[in-house]
């Protein structure tokens, strides 16, 4: 059995404090790390044991931190903006790159990290690839019907209660960061497209498709407006969360992705 190392740390920026947590295997030092982008209700907690998973079938270090607001990172005390997608790629993510002193990195993302994980890519060369897992490309009205359900699912407080368990005190703010943002009518015509061109590093794109919150045109436009090498894969009986949902057929995926493109 193989022994991995994990370590955890606060990172101090400017947006407050950071958590992050890193899993690391005796001989995985000399690859390049995997960062972890958790969803619009995701901490680094809620990841589960998929992550230690990764790095035993990659052999690569596997870094996650749980975005401000989220988790064991500090609280925000207003909700984010419109932009908090380019924002996440273009500020955050960076100082947190340069303080690990990251040259050469992966990047997968769930859901909105998946958006963000394209993003930064798009503005780094030193991102060597990329794995989306039920990323948005645009707001379907799928999108916005999955989270009017969502608000109702969370208006039943023992399931609300189910957000404290991650997040705690900041679990509202969580939710209406979320909720508040996502079916916000200047946030309708949101969309990756115009910066997904500039993609050109291996891509691997998941959709679960049966995913409550976007149609097989999600991962479609991504493999068709990237424009590095990119696979696409759509699982059977399998909604917003392929890696909880099929997790084996996942890291399978994620397997032969990291085989073929180092």
């Amino acid at each position: 059995m193989k022994n991995i190392t994990v370590s955890e740390q606060h990172l101090d920026t400017p947006h407050g404090l950071i958590f992050i947590r890193q899993w690391e295997l005796d001989e995985s030092a000399k690859n390049d790390p995997i960062v972890l982008l958790h969803d619009s209700l995701g901490s680094v907690a809620q990841w589960r044991d998929f992550p230690e998973k990764i790095a035993l079938a990659t052999g690569h270090p596997v870094i996650a931190y749980d975005r401000a607001g989220f988790g064991q990172s500090s609280a925000r005390n207003s909700l984010p903006s419109r932009q908090f997608i380019s924002e996440e790629a273009e500020i955050a993510f960076p100082q947190i790159r340069q303080t690990l002193e990251l040259t050469d990195y992966y990047l997968l993302g769930h859901s909105v990290g998946g958006a963000m994980a394209l993003l930064i890519a798009s503005e780094d060369s030193r991102c060597k690839g990329v794995i989306s897992i039920a990323a948005q490309a645009f707001v379907e009205e799928r999108t916005r019907e999955g989270i009017r359900l969502a608000q109702q699912f969370f208006q039943d407080p023992d399931q609300f209660n189910r957000l404290g368990k991650w997040h705690g005190e900041k679990a509202r703010w969580v939710l209406s960061a979320w909720t508040e943002i996502w079916l916000s009518e200047d946030f309708a015509d949101w969309s990756l497209i115009p910066e997904l061109s500039q993609v050109h590093c291996p891509v691997l794109v998941i959709h679960g498709e049966s995913d409550e919150y976007g149609s097989k045109a999600f991962p479609e436009t991504i493999r068709d407006q990237v424009f590095g090498p990119v696979q696409m894969a759509v699982i059977p009986d399998c909604a917003h969360m392929p890696h909880k949902e099929q997790p084996e057929t996942v890291l399978n995926l994620i397997s032969a992705f990291f085989n073929q493109s180092e």
